[in-house]
């Protein structure tokens, strides 16, 4: 599969553990940055990580930051991405299989690394739902709404 990753400062060390382990898992990964964990802006990584995902250069995403939120509200500004925050795999579970999420955002300074581990592996091991899921999903983008609230 290919898979994007952004971070700031506060996800790279997290970041960088992740790229190994997903390259060891056969996993292509594009990493978007960022490469040390000098203070930076996150939305300087994960705008280029989205914009990848609404173009279909990469399957999946995953997005870290201290809390996850920072990198989640930026990646869900786009309208190709579903970004979910998620701090334990049934979240990331739930999300891959009722919300058809295509980036996974990590809490950095709130969990320990191996549980990153754990929520990446069933993020994309889960498969989307569909059935009744579906019709809610393609309510999301904004754009699919607009004929219908005019």
């Amino acid at each position: 599969m290919k898979i994007a990753t952004a971070c700031d400062h506060a996800g790279f060390e997290y970041k960088e553990q992740l790229v190994r382990f997903l390259r060891s898992e056969g996993h292509e990964v594009k990493d978007f940055g960022t490469y040390s964990t000098v203070s930076m802006d996150y939305p300087d990584t994960v705008h280029p990580l989205a914009i990848s995902i609404e173009a279909g250069t990469v399957e999946m995403g995953i997005v870290l930051c201290g809390a996850g939120n920072g990198v989640a509200m930026t990646a869900n500004k786009h309208q190709g991405v579903r970004c979910a925050l998620c701090w334990q795999p049934g979240i990331a579970e739930t999300a891959r299989k009722h919300n058809d999420a295509n980036v996974c955002a990590i809490p950095a300074r709130l969990i320990a690394y191996q549980e990153t581990e754990k929520i990446v592996e069933t993020f994309l091991k889960t498969a989307f739902d569909g059935g009744r899921h579906e019709k809610r999903v393609s309510k999301i983008p904004i754009f699919s709404l607009a004929s219908d609230l005019c």
